[in-house]
């Protein structure tokens, strides 16, 4: 096997246009296989999958690739591969297998474990509309799903419930706009399918974590009219949705999933990979046994430069033929891990993503982990990658639930602010100066582990219905019920609930760095405390329109948080402030006790020490002088603090409190060294003046 820093590598030119491209009498059919011996494609009747028409042999035209030109390979026509090759370790060719063509950039299922492949001309009108390209520092990332977000959306018409065209229906642009983000993140829409061992249970694979294809989009999540009249159709629908997003200003971002497919461990399904060239698509031992460091069963080998650009290419022509904004990449470190299995930041697929002029100025965030040995490398991605922030979500669920839980229990705190004081700054300790607080992208919660009101809800997970005894899911979610595990009537329990999500809310979109809400965490969404509900496909996963007041109010919080973002530079520094230089869209933060005194070394390690203020400056270059205070009490006691003292500040305005029920109640107006009331646990923003 070739490692892809080799000559050769990943961007050899052997390896353009694999997949088919159409010309004027018909189409040229490329497939890539190192160890393959022979090569056909079968052509299917338009209505019949099982029906075959035509199959015809690939000439091999050196250094793996495989290639036929053929009048039949026109828009819509389906297709499959048969491949024959050598039996010995590492190999499983079966040239009675059907295999999907990895360039397909159309799929179309009969039933589980039967798929063709099918060829979809790119034409579009994009009607002028072009990508947007927010700014990261204004970026407010909204992970959701598909179906999940559209499907019970009382304003969405039932035939578009659950579909891309939901998606980009008006009252689905409408609730984002007026939420304020700038960037919808996708959970995965290429192509894929349910396990046999969940279908067998009854349940379906419903984040879409199973790769079957890197092209083509889910086709169950476009509507009935599109899947009927074909895969172009499919696609159609798709780019549809993108552009009126984009119309809207906003960013369309595909979270990605590279690292493995849905082949599952050896004696699963083969649908295409494994047919076509197991040996060179996966990382094994030399006998042939997989090398599994995501957990899924097997692990997909970006060591060989043939399957390095296999997913270059997918990138490229999502960015390009999509025109989406962006890629969330699970388990990053996978496609990062060397001929020996190795991470390597500087592995050269990981360097060509960042560097590639198709995906210039496109967002590229890394799921920093793997499972494999060495698999956690949260700030260990080079330039031009962002991170998910593992260590900002643990540290801000410690500060607000569980830390707090201990003080109730245990009548002192087993932390003070140093750690909270770390992650609203930017949690420069993990992504250093050169990168800045904008390659952090902070989240509390994601679509993996509880919603948000569910982490104020239970403190333990139950995950019973996903047919795994209990054993799924983590166990430590840092999570606080507040007095009462689950749903309960008792208003004191409930009302610190409502605080505490506040204050998680409020941290995460007053911090440094890029905020990442997840989809109906902005509506007080419940999974009932299933901390792992990837394989229910039901109300239970779907985000629930009609709201209680109470949810109201916490959706009137959100917006009002995400608006105060944006209206203050200071919350959003491009880059981390330095004492010695005068850096420009940085953030000067100088920090405060209770008393409005700077913090001592004493008072930062003392863990009794909870309360903290810091005045936030930005160093202008595009927009205003802009100074903010925010005031942390991370106590359920009362408290009063004394507000700082600072060359330059007249007074303080309050500008938003998680003490309120209700957003918007009077600005009052404050003066340096004024004392207030707090109770706690609470977070406060004063703009000063």
């Amino acid at each position: 096997m070739r490692d892809s820093t080799s000559p050769g590598g990943l961007h050899d030119p052997r390896f353009d246009d694999l997949g088919v491209t159409l010309h004027g009498d018909g189409g040229t059919l490329r497939v890539w296989s190192e160890h393959a011996s022979a090569i056909d494609v079968v052509i299917f009747d338009e209505d019949d999958l099982d029906w075959a028409v035509d199959e015809r042999p690939l000439e091999a035209v050196g250094d793996g690739i495989w290639e036929a030109r053929l009048a039949s390979l026109r828009p819509g026509v389906r297709y499959a591969l048969r491949v024959d090759g050598p039996h010995a370790a590492g190999n499983v060719f079966n040239p009675q297998t059907l295999l999907l063509d990895p360039y397909a950039r159309g799929v179309v299922s009969g039933a589980p474990g039967d798929h063709r492949s099918v060829v979809v001309d790119s034409a579009f009108d994009w009607g002028g509309v072009t990508k947007p390209r927010v700014p990261r520092d204004r970026m407010v990332i909204y992970e959701a799903h598909v179906k999940g977000l559209t499907k019970r959306h009382p304003d969405i018409p039932p035939a578009l419930h659950g579909t891309y065209a939901g998606l980009g229906h008006p009252a689905m642009i409408e609730h984002l706009v007026s939420l304020g983000v700038t960037s919808v993140e996708l959970l995965p829409i290429h192509a894929f399918e349910s396990e046999p061992r969940l279908l067998a249970l009854g349940l379906a694979n419903y984040w879409g974590y199973n790769t079957l294809g890197f092209f083509a989009p889910h086709a169950a999540y476009a509507t009935q009219d599109a899947r009927r009249a074909g895969a172009g159709a499919v696609v159609d629908e798709l780019k549809t949705a993108i552009r009126d997003l984009h119309a809207a200003g906003l960013e369309v971002i595909l979270d990605v999933v590279y690292n493995h497919t849905a082949e599952l461990e050896l004696g699963g399904p083969r649908s295409s990979f494994r047919g076509i060239d197991n040996r060179a698509y996966y990382r094994q031992q030399d006998d042939g046994s997989y090398i599994d460091v995501t957990g899924c069963g097997n692990a997909v080998d970006t060591s060989d430069p043939g399957v390095a650009r296999l997913v270059l290419d997918s990138l490229r022509y999502w960015s390009r033929e999509m025109q989406v904004d962006g890629f969330r990449f699970d388990l990053a470190v996978t496609l990062g891990r060397n001929a020996a299995h190795a991470f390597d930041p500087a592995h050269p697929l990981l360097r060509a993503i960042a560097e590639d002029p198709v995906l210039r100025g496109d967002k590229i965030i890394a799921e920093p982990w793997d499972i494999g040995m060495g698999g956690w490398h949260t700030g260990g991605f080079g330039d031009g990658w962002q991170e998910w922030n593992d260590r900002y979500r643990d540290g801000v669920r410690n500060f607000w639930l569980s830390d707090i839980d201990y003080l109730r229990r245990a009548g002192t705190s087993p932390a003070g602010v140093g750690g909270i004081a770390t992650h609203l700054a930017g949690s420069a300790p993990l992504f250093g100066a050169d990168r800045g607080p904008l390659a952090g992208v902070n989240f509390v919660t994601a679509h993996d582990g509880f919603t948000l009101r569910d982490l104020v809800s239970y403190d333990v997970k139950h995950n019973e219905a996903n047919g795994e005894h209990g054993r799924d899911g983590a166990d430590t979610n840092r999570s606080f019920n507040h007095g009462a595990e689950g749903e309960t009537d008792r208003e004191p329990i409930l009302a610190a609930r409502r605080r505490s999500i506040r204050n998680l809310a409020g941290t995460l979109l007053l911090s440094a760095g890029v905020p990442m809400l997840t989809a109906g965490d902005e509506l007080g969404r419940t999974q009932l405390g299933n901390n792992n509900a990837y394989c229910h496909d039901g109300p239970l996963t779907w985000v629930d329109w009609q709201l209680a007041d109470w949810q109201v109010e916490l959706l009137e919080h959100m917006r009002t948080l995400i608006r105060l973002r944006g209206e203050n530079a200071a919350l959003r520094p491009v880059r981390y402030a330095d004492i010695d230089d005068d850096v420009p869209e940085a953030s000067i933060m100088h920090w405060f006790d209770a008393n409005g005194t700077g913090m001592s070394d004493a008072r930062w390690n003392d863990p009794e020490q909870r309360t903290l203020q810091y005045l936030a400056t930005s160093t202008p270059a595009h927009e205003p002088l802009n100074r903010v205070l925010v005031i942390v009490h991370g106590r359920e006691d009362d408290a009063e603090v004394v507000l700082p003292a600072v060359d330059g500040v007249d007074s303080y305005v309050s500008l938003w409190s998680s003490e309120e029920e209700r957003p918007g109640g009077p600005r009052v107006l404050f003066a340096p060294g004024d004392r207030i009331a707090l109770s706690g646990p609470t977070l406060h923003l004063l703009r000063a003046e």
